[in-house]
């Protein structure tokens, strides 16, 4: 069936089943707009361009999947806001982590004009690394999934 995506809900692996949540490409940038400050509809609409009808659908399933919140607007009493939820903003390491990667392989040298910084002091952000429990750094052969015990 063209089109029709698999449900991957019930799988048995952690990144399948965050890609049923999150895996729209447009459902990122959504995440990424609000750690950005937006919280109103037509924000989002205006800064991504995307319709009016994929974005409701979006906004939903963020709100139904516990990423997203829906607020009362104070300026307005015709609209809400969409705040992130502690949920949301752990998918923050998730986006430095796609920025860093981009970074490093989608642009020639020198060509991205932005730095990812701190809010406090506008430090540049530290290369995220895997590392064990006890702090030994792993590199891309240096981990593998292992069954859990179970009792």
């Amino acid at each position: 069936m063209k089109g029709k995506k698999a449900d991957m809900s019930e799988t048995d692996c952690g990144i399948a089943r965050t890609l049923q949540v999150v895996g729209e490409w447009w459902t990122l940038l959504i995440i990424r707009n609000a750690f950005r400050g937006q919280r109103r509809f037509g924000e989002f609409q205006k800064s991504l361009g995307l319709a009016k009808n994929i974005l409701s659908v979006r906004l939903k399933k963020l709100v139904d999947e516990g990423i997203l919140r829906i607020e009362p607007d104070s300026e307005s009493a015709l609209s809400h806001l969409y705040i992130l939820t502690p949920k949301g903003e752990q998918l923050g390491v998730v986006l430095v982590a796609l920025w860093q990667w981009g970074e490093e392989n989608c642009f020639e040298p020198r060509e991205v004009g932005y730095v990812m910084v701190d809010t406090v002091n506008e430090q540049p952000l530290a290369r995220l690394r895997l590392t064990t429990q006890s702090g030994k750094i792993l590199g891309p052969s240096d981990f593998r999934l292992k069954q859990k015990k179970t009792s």
